[in-house]
């Protein structure tokens, strides 16, 4: 089985099918036409001659920095769905926050001849700047607001900053922060100064923020850090979290305090996990649309490809996000 033969069976061009199959410009109709012929008879083109023909596969490279996270599934899920309407393949890698595997990823992807990488938030670093800037195919961000290179990002800042004034509406006075590492903009830096812009708002000392950096997103850490908090700060009224599962830990620790969520201390993450709707009370949350996260920064990339734009005009959207009010403020 052939191009020729499938253009024959489809009734339009080989140009037709070649462009189907790279993911080129093409009407709906001529699309779905040619997907029905493809799909029926199995056929699949010869990559390796392809990649002999074109210089590339169709294939992205998607970097993330850990395939375990919640937020990285949605990313990835939505990223798969685009390319698959476009037929290509996802290559992941995996870095478990390791700047130097994420390079060499970023290294190996354009060494295997994919179209274009995707790079899933990550810490920015000159080193990392530097390997961008000299990147053969297009890159697009997710999760990161990175200087010309573009990037589809949440509104971290604004979402930390209404959901602390939600939790202030409750009537907390008290509030303190478990945060991240501030080497990363979005979750450290963003989140930190939204929460306290909106103790400013209210009139309270932001600067003075009782605060801890947890070491890693996890309930242990959670944990640690509530314990540590509740030491130093025998009076809290509010706890705002860096995430949910860090919101989970420091939940647990409360009620081993004997402290009442939702009554006598008010709490709340981001993320907006799926346990939160089953905890008791109900976790306080941000939601973040991270599939359409990925659609959007997979539509970037692709658009890229088409156009051969490798520079130009530098797309940076950033997308909403929804207050997710539980029992738990």
């Amino acid at each position: 089985m052939t191009i020729s033969d499938i253009a024959k069976m489809a009734g339009v061009s080989s140009a037709a099918v070649s462009r189907y199959l790279n993911g080129g410009p093409l009407s709906e109709q001529k699309r779905a036409i040619i997907r029905e012929v493809v799909e029926k008879t199995g056929y699949r083109p010869d990559t390796t001659a392809q990649t002999l023909r074109t210089g590339k596969v169709n294939q992205v490279g998607v970097i993330a920095p850990s395939i375990g996270s919640q937020s990285v599934g949605q990313l990835t899920a939505g990223i798969a769905s685009e390319l698959d309407a476009r037929n290509y393949l996802l290559l992941l890698g995996n870095t478990e926050l390791d700047a130097q595997r994420e390079l060499g990823y970023l290294t190996a992807m354009q060494r295997n001849h994919v179209a274009g990488i995707i790079l899933l938030g990550s810490y920015y670093t000159p080193q990392l700047a530097q390997a961008l800037k000299n990147c053969s195919v297009p890159v697009v961000v997710t999760g990161q607001r990175f200087p010309d290179v573009a990037c589809v990002y949440n509104d971290d800042h604004t979402a930390a900053r209404e959901l602390t004034q939600r939790m202030l509406e409750h009537g907390r006075r008290r509030i303190v922060y478990i945060g991240g590492s501030e080497r990363d903009d979005a979750t450290g830096i963003q989140r930190r100064e939204g929460v306290q812009d909106a103790l400013r708002d209210a009139g309270l000392d932001g600067d003075q923020l009782p605060r801890i950096c947890c070491n890693a997103f996890t309930v242990e850490e959670g944990q640690r850090c509530m314990q540590e908090l509740l030491t130093r700060c025998p009076f809290l009224d509010g706890v705002v979290c860096v995430t949910d599962t860090v919101a989970f830990g420091a939940m647990h620790a409360l009620k081993q305090a004997g402290r009442q969520i939702g009554r006598d201390v008010g709490l709340a993450g981001i993320g907006d996990s799926w346990a939160g709707n089953v905890t008791d009370p109900g976790l306080a949350t941000v939601r973040f649309y991270q599939k359409q996260v990925g659609q959007e920064a997979a539509r970037i990339l692709l658009q890229m490809l088409e156009e051969k734009e490798h520079g130009g005009p530098v797309r940076q959207v950033t997308l909403g996000y929804q207050v997710v009010e539980r029992g738990s403020l």
